[in-house]
């Protein structure tokens, strides 16, 4: 195992190493200090593999249980640079046993102590990994523009030390606030660059992280790649195969979350289901609450287009509400989104308003465009009325369309002009509705969504109302 001082294997299990116990002994000689450190380190030592033990095991409260008697253990010992040290690296164990479970008020107040302590030795690369960690916290709970001022801080570290395990992940960190912004091509730079460097021996390294960074990424990317039309990538699978060796739960879900992400998008919801029930199967067994609200969100709406409408609806409800229990704001507009069009599906037109207007206005305040566009689409619910109101209807789609454009969100542009050709059909304006559903066709083909293409087609004339009864 690892000393718990200068992180470097050592033979002597659970133990101080021989040169870090004269180091200590040395200094705190200097200092006056009689007492011998060895029993207290190794205390510390002991309780610290088993928390990481329990973590391997998925045992997240256990783990922090264990760390916060390793901290209480720490302060039987002088404050020096290595109790400090070691103070600092606990409190980040916590964090990483906290993460899971969502607890984000007290990951962030482990993180404020840890950078308090790391300020005050001028320890840069521990304060590069806490930044990285910080920007990981307020971009769930929807402050994006902190967010990318601490990554790119501890991005700029992790360069400036050569420290690559810090640049892996402040990368990946960033491109998740990306992502939820609606930059997805900035997003997938960040992550194609973990992706690539990677490699090899690499591809099984966890760096001290509870999820494999070679998983996290491609998962990560995939969720960028979909948004724009992008599936035949085989990066997704790849992070299963990687989880799957390892034998690593966490890891995989993140992997069959992304799998099944991409299924859901290119419209093979039978291949969705059996992967999102995976995932959300090994979070339940995993205790991985944190995850739950995207599981949820996918997998509720893959149920709906299966015509699975109840259990979609149960557990979309269930999805929003651990969200909002959490205090999660990172991507809760796209979660409320889909809840609304569930409900649309279950013909609850009157329930499908309220999310609707609640997504748009959530992605709106938190600038998560690519979420706005997708909330436009709340035009759907001004198209399903008995009597359609085609004008708003029509201005809600060709917002959509317009600002999916600019992000180059090519599957929700073709989702628009699908609707929009639906609604000119059912309003009996036979040549719009054509020239619409014309282009989702082409559309749909071109990114190989078989089950949007063929309803598009089916929409597509003869109608009973010829085209030129406009």
């Amino acid at each position: 195992m690892q000393c718990p001082r200068c992180q470097h294997e050592n033979p002597q299990q659970a133990q101080v190493c021989v040169e870090c116990r004269a180091d200590l002994r040395a200094e705190l000689g200097r200092r006056g200090h009689i007492a011998p450190p060895g029993e207290a380190w190794e205390q510390v030592a002991d309780l610290r593999q088993a928390a990481a033990n329990a973590l391997a095991r998925s045992a997240h409260r256990e783990a922090v249980v264990l760390l916060e008697q390793a901290l209480a253990a720490l302060k039987n010992l002088p404050e020096i640079r290595a109790t400090i040290e070691q103070a600092i690296d606990l409190r980040l164990d916590v964090r990483n046993a906290l993460w899971p479970l969502g607890e984000l008020e007290r990951i962030l107040d482990c993180l404020r102590e840890a950078e308090t302590l790391a300020a005050g030795l001028d320890d840069q690369r521990r304060l590069g990994q806490i930044f990285d960690y910080m920007s990981s916290n307020v971009w769930l709970v929807g402050d994006h523009e902190r967010a990318i001022e601490l990554g790119r801080r501890a991005l700029a570290i992790a360069e400036t030390l050569r420290d690559l395990p810090l640049q892996f992940d402040a990368n990946l960190r960033l491109s998740f606030v990306y992502h939820s912004l609606g930059d997805y091509r900035r997003a997938i730079a960040a992550t194609r660059r973990d992706v690539d460097a990677l490699e090899a021996d690499l591809l099984r390294e966890r760096f001290g992280q509870p999820t494999l960074l070679s998983v996290l990424s491609r998962a990560w990317l995939v969720l960028s790649l979909v948004e724009l039309g992008e599936f035949a990538d085989g990066i997704a699978e790849e992070g299963i195969q990687i989880a799957e060796e390892i034998v690593h739960p966490l890891s995989l879900v993140f992997a069959f979350s992304g799998v099944g992400v991409l299924y859901l998008r290119q419209g093979e919801f039978h291949k969705a289901i059996s992967a999102l029930e995976r995932a959300l199967k090994l979070s339940q067994v995993g205790n991985v609450p944190l995850w739950f609200p995207v599981i949820a969100s996918s997998l509720g709406s893959a149920y709906a287009r299966f015509g699975l409408v109840s259990e979609a609806v149960d557990l979309l409800e269930r999805g929003v509400g651990a969200s909002a229990a959490m205090r999660l704001v990172a991507n809760k507009s796209s979660f409320v989104a889909e809840l609304s069009e569930t409900y649309l599906l279950a013909g609850r037109l009157r329930d499908a308003g309220p999310p609707a207007r609640e997504a748009l206005e959530l992605a709106r305040a938190h600038r998560e465009r690519g979420h706005e566009a997708s909330a436009l689409r709340l035009g759907e619910i001004a198209a399903h009325h008995d009597r359609p109101d085609v004008l708003d209807a029509e201005e809600h789609f060709r917002q959509a369309i317009v600002l999916a454009g600019q992000l180059g969100m090519r599957p929700l542009v073709a989702h628009c002009h699908l609707g929009l050709g639906e609604l000119y059909r059912r309003a009996g304006k036979g040549q719009q509705a054509e020239e619409h559903l014309t282009t989702a066709v082409t559309m749909f083909r071109e990114m190989d969504m078989r089950f949007w293409l063929e309803k598009a087609e089916a929409a597509m004339p003869p109608w009973p109302q010829a085209r030129g009864e406009d």
